[in-house]
């Protein structure tokens, strides 16, 4: 099966539990649970010293507030890409959320995940 394929209604129920995660291990500084559903090309391609230092390390990443506003969908190839706007409870402004996800040996993974 092709994400791409599935409805809206279906997609918002993976991304929001998957962002939902993201967001709160990500304030936890939970590393470990923050990549729990990283698809495997993605963990391989990361550099995990580099990252963890970042992760630790970045206010933004620490501060993020729970709720969110979901943008929107972009459907290609075999990706999904989930767009969110969010903010922090320490630095002023909105930040953009993305999240790729697809499936990956029959469940659905993340690809990709920033906060920019």
């Amino acid at each position: 099966m092709n994400i791409i394929d599935k409805t809206d209604e279906e997609l918002q129920k993976i991304a929001f539990a998957f962002f939902d995660d993201l967001i709160k291990y990500s304030n936890k500084g939970q590393y470990g649970k923050f990549i729990l559903n990283f698809s495997y090309d993605l963990l391989l391609g990361l550099n995990e010293m580099e990252v963890g230092k970042q992760f630790a390390k970045s206010e933004l990443t620490r501060s993020l507030v729970p709720e969110y506003n979901f943008l929107g969908f972009i459907r290609r190839g075999e990706h999904v890409t989930c767009l969110f706007r969010v903010r922090s409870t320490k630095k002023e402004g909105e930040w953009l959320g993305r999240m790729v996800i697809g499936y990956e040996r029959g469940e659905v993974k993340i690809f990709a995940a920033s906060i920019f």
